[in-house]
């Protein structure tokens, strides 16, 4: 079984499209959509949901008011300012869960508890089973929800004995793509051609190299800036990561994704190239 997670240094390069077209063509796969903040391969995949858990990612204090007796020690010792100045009650949005009002208050009248951050689902897609989640607007620890769909994931492959586990992962390089490589046995990273795209590639090798996982490139509508392309592939080949694919831009492309399809099913051309991309994956990852 091996893990695979195709990630960018920004959003709107293609990386969503991408996994889900590759998908298409693996088999026996499970996969796993850890862009908790904005997830939308659903939207090409069209997966059943088989269930929903509640996901508590977080704590907040809860105050007694029956208990308090305003001795504002939890005004003094909160660094967040989560405590109003005049009745000592608690603000939900400013609180961060550390526990040090709960621990210096004489009464007991504070306690931490948790609280729902999200949505995990295990779904059916055409493709294989498909774990994906959705974080509450605003809610933190994206990173820990994405530790949740990774091993989800991964506890379905080894029970029904997968071959690949396929991730789509955050863009960015924050804590959601850390917690989306982890454990994976290759990067897939998926760039466009503008200053933008490439600057944002070079920052997300620095993570991919820093945790010693295997990467390779995939360029997205490289016709658009060929001299950019050359750039980004002699860049690449410096840093030994291998180019798995250049994809072109294509209105074929565009109006699949109007339809809400995948564009190996409408293209010859676009078929042969994520084909070489799953050559190259099974030679490399020497899976048969």
């Amino acid at each position: 079984m091996k893990e695979i997670t195709v990630i960018s240094g920004k959003g709107g390069t293609g990386k969503t499209t991408f996994t889900a077209n590759l998908a298409s063509l693996l088999d026996n796969l499970v996969l796993g959509d850890c862009d908790v903040d904005a997830p939308n391969l659903h939207l090409l995949l069209n997966p059943v949901n088989k269930s929903k858990e509640t996901y508590r990612g977080a704590k907040l204090a809860i105050k007694n008011q029956n208990r308090c007796i305003d001795c504002g020690k939890c005004y003094d010792y909160c660094r967040y300012k989560a405590i109003t100045a005049d009745d000592f009650q608690v603000n939900n949005l400013k609180c961060e869960g550390c526990g040090v009002c709960v621990e210096v208050c004489p009464t007991k009248a504070l306690k931490l508890e948790s609280i729902e951050t999200g949505s995990l689902y295990q779904a059916e897609s055409k493709f294989g089973d498909m774990i994906h989640a959705r974080l509450i607007p605003g809610a933190d620890t994206s990173g820990k929800l994405v530790s949740e769909v990774k091993k989800k994931a991964s506890e379905i492959a080894k029970r029904k004995n997968k071959d690949w586990i396929l991730i789509d992962g955050s863009p960015g390089i924050g804590c959601p793509v850390i917690a989306s490589l982890s454990g994976s046995d290759m990067a897939i990273l998926v760039t466009e051609p503008t200053l933008s795209g490439f600057s944002d590639l070079k920052r997300v090798i620095e993570v991919v190299k820093h945790f010693k996982i295997p990467a390779g490139l995939v360029i997205n509508k490289y016709d658009l800036n060929e001299e950019i392309s050359e750039k980004i592939k002699s860049y690449c080949q410096k840093e030994d990561i291998e180019l798995l694919t250049k994809i072109p831009y294509s209105r074929i492309i565009v109006e699949s994704l109007k339809k809400g399809e995948l564009f190996v099913d409408n293209d010859q051309d676009l078929r042969k190239r994520m084909l070489k991309v799953k050559a190259n994956l099974t030679k490399i990852m020497e899976v048969e």
